[in-house]
């Protein structure tokens, strides 16, 4: 299609050379060309933006199956998470790990996103975020993280969804502690 499209526009660009009109259907179809993937790309950012306010809610809700749907199924998805082990392979891993974790949490979780850029590009996009969640744990200790995330999303069938994803704190060289409170 793209080559289509170049050829089209370098055919017009010599009959322009020999007729005035032409000129302006070169710089149409020029125009055209370079401008037609910027709504699509917009109705991508809007579309991944609508998939982490899903995912935002299923995290507050302790949605398992609800968080689940953000991600892509079986063993291509990737996450590198800040609970240990240093990876999951796979959503089966990832899915157990989000039980582990909110039942954890007794009561309500407080979940969400904020600073979330996202860049796309077709099939593939990258977002960053801050993700911020507090709870209280089984022994009444608040829980209170702050952690960076990194996505990689993959538009499959025309969704979009997390195929990577990498969660990290800031660490302190000379203690070796990690800064869960993650303040800018």
């Amino acid at each position: 299609m793209k080559q289509a499209m170049k050829q089209a526009i370098k055919e017009a660009t010599k009959q322009a050379m020999r007729k005035p009109a032409a000129t302006v259907l070169v710089g149409v179809l020029a125009t055209a060309f370079c401008c037609a993937s910027l709504p699509a790309r917009a109705d991508d950012e809007a579309k991944i933006r609508a998939l982490e306010t899903r995912f935002a809610a299923a995290v507050n809700a302790k949605d398992i199956d609800g968080i689940m749907k953000a991600y892509v199924p079986g063993a291509s998805l990737l996450v590198f998470d800040v609970i240990p082990p240093r990876q999951y392979v796979g959503a089966d891993a990832y899915r157990k790990d989000w039980q582990g974790f909110l039942s954890t949490i007794k009561g309500p979780v407080k979940f969400e996103i904020s600073d979330l850029g996202i860049s796309t590009d077709r099939n593939l996009a990258y977002s960053h975020s801050i993700q911020h969640l507090a709870g209280t744990d089984a022994n009444g200790r608040t829980i209170d993280l702050v952690v960076r995330v990194t996505d990689v999303y993959r538009k499959i069938k025309g969704r979009w969804l997390i195929e990577h994803e990498h969660i990290s704190v800031p660490v302190d060289l000379d203690s070796g502690k990690p800064d869960l409170a993650s303040k800018p």
